[in-house]
């Protein structure tokens, strides 16, 4: 019997229950076996536990007695239940050798006593014909000790590891089950339409480490477009870090984002890892990155350049990954020329940028977000989703929607609470802004005479290039049509793009 195919054997899989038939099959070539159980002890005076058993075919029902019921459950509590007393017996550390149940029929056992050092301890349990075991066979069993020892304990471990995954799935369904939500993942509405060009640069620069810069108004949705990125990415198994850097207060920016030890500052009782620790290995989502002080954008510098930071009153370099996507609703380059916003820190971020159209750019894709937040308003309150009608979505496409995606959620939220629950109440959700919205929707044109009504793309078009000809296609900067229109230059270029103006005929 060589013991290195024992150990390979009994590590190829990290249950017993799996690894315990080769085992036996290759002991019962070197002994003369009947079978081979594993037995656990959890603690002193409990009840003995069956981890794992092999029997030859037709020799577990000779060596296991009948015990006292046909209960098979029963029986095999009794059974082990007398295998553990002998168990006790054998706790001294060397293994025993004794008649096993000698009123059931004669059989012979050698007890070997595994992980003695431990609570949670067990036995190994040999089981033969009677006479069949010598004292070299004790000696053979002794050497069994020790493997067997290490795969009680990694089954020990592997039961554990699924029980915690087990009870954090549970946790997990019913987090997304308040939430209303059937993934954890944030889904992007009108990846498959009006945001197809911007996915499609996601998925370019997802899989890679460069930093991502993404320009948006509030409420746009841009912790929605970060998590795509990250899911997206190698890191996707690793944290989803997001920060606020217009919460947090001046004083603290440092602590917050890089950590501090312990008596750096009063109030300082232990030390306490920043968020760029807590997102190692992951990624770290800095909204409102334009909020954040000079002072701190020197030190997120170093952290994007070297991968290394210093927690407050440290004084160890502390090596961190993190991947890193920005967001803000201002206009960074603008800050950059007023001094409220590092250069360099502005190129590091500025690697790749993505421009979130608001949702007044998106009308196609309102419809299907207002069912989607219609449908989860209407389990939540009533328990089966509602749909919009024809003169709901009417309703919603004839607003600007100032505060984007975030302040359509809470209309449809409000129309489903007005409707109890029950069907959706728009023009009460709207309340006062729906007459001004049907104002500027302006008169419906019908009968053939009538010139056709211009769309949105029409008037926006023109408004546009209006503002390129008085700024002689300047886009940005002072007197460019970036600020004529009142909206970040990014923001413009991507209209552009989208409704086909050339800037440069303006010039």
């Amino acid at each position: 019997m060589h013991e290195t195919l024992i150990w390979r054997n009994l590590s190829r899989y990290p249950n017993l229950e799996r690894s315990l038939p080769g085992t036996a099959a290759l002991l019962s070539s070197a002994m003369p076996l009947d079978g081979v159980v594993v037995i656990r002890v959890e603690h002193q005076g409990s009840r003995p536990r069956v981890v794992a058993e092999d029997w030859l075919p037709g020799r577990r029902h000779a060596a296991v007695p009948t015990g006292q019921s046909n209960d098979e459950d029963r029986e095999a509590f009794w059974s082990w239940h007398r295998a553990g007393r002998a168990c006790l017996r054998a706790r001294g550390g060397d293994v025993l050798s004794a008649g096993l149940w000698p009123e059931e029929g004669e059989h012979d056992a050698i007890f070997g006593p595994l992980h003695e050092d431990s609570p949670d301890w067990g036995v190994l349990l040999l089981v033969g014909a009677a006479g069949s075991f010598t004292p070299d066979h004790e000696d053979r069993a002794q050497r069994l000790l020790e493997p067997f020892s290490t795969a009680l304990a990694t089954d020990r471990q592997f039961h554990e590891l699924n029980r915690l995954r087990e009870t954090l799935e549970a946790d997990k369904r019913a987090l997304l089950t308040r939430l209303d939500r059937d993934d954890i993942i944030d889904v992007v509405t009108g990846s498959d339409a009006g945001m197809a060009e911007l996915m499609e640069r996601v998925s370019q620069v997802a899989p890679t480490d460069a930093p991502v810069l993404i320009f948006g108004e509030t409420g746009a949705g841009k912790e929605v477009l970060a998590r795509a990125i990250h899911v997206r990415s190698r890191r996707r198994h690793g944290p989803m870090v997001r920060v606020n850097c217009g919460a947090i207060p001046p004083g603290l920016v440092d602590s917050e984002l890089f950590g501090h030890e312990r008596g750096s500052f009063t109030g300082a009782v232990a030390a306490r890892p920043g968020w760029f620790e807590r997102a190692d290995g992951g990624t770290l989502f800095l909204d409102e990155v334009g909020e954040l002080a000079l002072a701190a954008q020197v030190r997120l510098l170093r952290v994007l350049q070297e991968g290394v930071l210093e927690r407050v009153g440290g004084t160890r370099d502390i090596h961190v990954e993190v991947r890193v996507v920005a967001a803000t609703h201002r206009d960074l380059e603008a800050m950059v020329r007023q001094g409220e916003f590092r250069e360099d820190l502005w190129y590091r971020l500025n690697v790749f940028p993505l421009v979130l159209p608001p949702l007044r750019d998106r009308r196609h894709d309102l419809p299907e977000l207002a069912s989607h937040f219609a449908a989860r308003a209407g389990r939540r309150l009533g328990g089966s989703p509602l749909v919009p009608s024809a003169e709901d979505l009417e309703l919603l496409l004839s607003y600007d929607w100032p505060g984007n995606i975030r302040e359509l959620a809470a209309v449809i939220e409000r129309a489903a609470i007005l409707g109890d629950g029950k069907r959706l109440n728009i023009p009460a959700a709207l309340g006062p802004r729906t007459s001004r919205a049907m104002e500027r929707a302006g008169p419906r044109r019908e009968g053939n005479g009538d010139p056709p009504f211009p769309s949105l793309d029409d008037v926006v078009r023109r408004h546009i290039e209006e503002a390129l000809r008085l700024s002689r296609g300047q886009i940005e900067g002072r007197g460019g049509a970036a600020e004529m229109l009142g909206i970040n230059p990014h923001t413009l270029r991507s209209r552009m793009r989208k409704l086909k103006i050339q800037w440069a005929r303006f010039r």
